[in-house]
């Protein structure tokens, strides 16, 4: 049992379940990122966590005591929201410390609590400032600053950074992250931003119409997706699925595309072949992240099965240190990740590489992952 105990979970409404036998382990001091989009669950489960929402079977423990039925000031959890909700009517130092004060801590504990919380967030010059009077970001320390205070078991994260600008959020990211690594604390954190997920977390919970779609550490996630949805949802760009015939051979094991001009190109698939058993002359979806095909020069050194072909290029987009080409693989778009100077024209034949040690295989019926 972990510190956080998420065991066999589910949440009805009516006759409409929509979490469904959910079952999650976190250790103490571990960053948990729920990451899914609009719908899936993810803020749903976070509120059970917390105790806004009631669970319909299964049990949530937190430091080994079920929280079932416990009132949510009676859980020793603090939660960031998406609206910050500060009192406007109070100066910074007072939304900070008013929970303790409700919860009659003496006022000279209040004083050094709130010390050390400002000084960890830097906003010690701006307690005697109203909310009006921040910026979002200031705001956002606030609303941190307030649950840092409590010194809870568990912090809850409600996409708090979704109402900053794109510069501001990857800043506060960084904060988040300097945050936990000098206090260790744990961190259940809700988002549909998978970046936020990738840079933040310990480990994902990748969810979808009510279900964990998948649970493992940011490199897992993203190297070995479970399924056709996480390795599409996980990523930027997203991973690239080209419809390809399998073919076995014993313990070798291969995939046949069509290049951009129809003609066939024989891939070899260093996946143990003995999963692939009787799968010969099958469809399947080859997955293969825009980085592992690039040009030869930016091909990786390291990997044992680097396949060179020769592909029509349809668009370049220069993106600074990288050049992003579409090409067409299996009658579909393709996305590569070349260097910056690469050789790469619309129109023109382009020398690509392609890592075949980072190459998946989906079941396109089943849409699971088979290789």
């Amino acid at each position: 049992m972990g510190f956080l105990s998420i065991d066999n979970v589910t949440k009805s409404y009516g006759a409409t379940e929509v979490l469904h036998r959910v079952d999650i382990d976190v250790e103490e001091g571990e960053f948990l990122v729920l990451v899914g989009p609009s719908g899936c669950g993810k803020s749903t489960l976070l509120n059970m966590i917390a105790g806004l929402e009631g669970i319909t079977s299964g049990t949530i423990a937190i430091n080994e005591k079920p929280m079932n039925g416990v009132h949510p000031s009676k859980r020793n959890i603090a939660m960031v929201f998406q609206s910050y909700a500060l009192y406007p009517n109070m100066t910074v130092a007072q939304n900070i410390t008013f929970g303790l004060e409700m919860h009659g801590t003496p006022k000279p504990e209040r004083d050094e609590a709130l010390a050390k919380v400002a000084e960890l967030l830097q906003i010690t010059p701006l307690l005697s400032r109203k909310p009006g009077q921040l910026s979002g970001g200031q705001r956002q320390r606030v609303a941190m600053g307030r649950a840092l205070v409590r010194n809870p078991d568990v912090f809850l994260f409600d996409e708090p950074l979704s109402n900053l600008d794109a510069k501001l959020r990857v800043d506060m990211r960084t904060e988040i992250k300097k945050l936990h690594q000098r206090l260790g604390t744990t961190i259940v954190y809700v988002t549909h931003d998978q970046i936020e997920a990738m840079t933040l977390s310990t480990r994902i919970a990748v969810m979808n119409g009510g279900y964990v779609q998948q649970l493992g550490t940011p490199k897992e996630i993203y190297d070995n997706p479970a399924n056709i949805f996480v390795a599409s949802f996980m990523g930027s760009p997203s991973m690239n699925l080209i419809p390809a015939k399998l073919r076995v051979n014993g313990a070798d094991a291969a995939v046949e595309i069509a290049d951009s001009k129809g003609a066939p190109i024989t891939l070899p698939v260093p996946a143990d072949a003995s999963n692939l058993a009787g799968r010969n002359g099958e469809e399947v979806l080859l997955g293969i992240r825009p980085e592992a095909l690039t040009d030869p020069e930016g091909a990786d050194r390291n990997a044992n099965t680097v396949v060179q072909l020769s592909n029509v290029i349809d668009v370049t987009e220069p993106a600074g240190s990288d050049t992003f080409v579409t090409t067409t693989m299996g009658g579909c778009d393709v996305i590569g990740r070349m260097r910056a100077d690469a050789e790469a024209r619309p129109g023109e034949l382009s020398e690509l590489a392609m890592n075949m040690d980072k190459a998946v295989l989906f079941d396109p019926k089943t849409e699971d992952r088979i290789g």
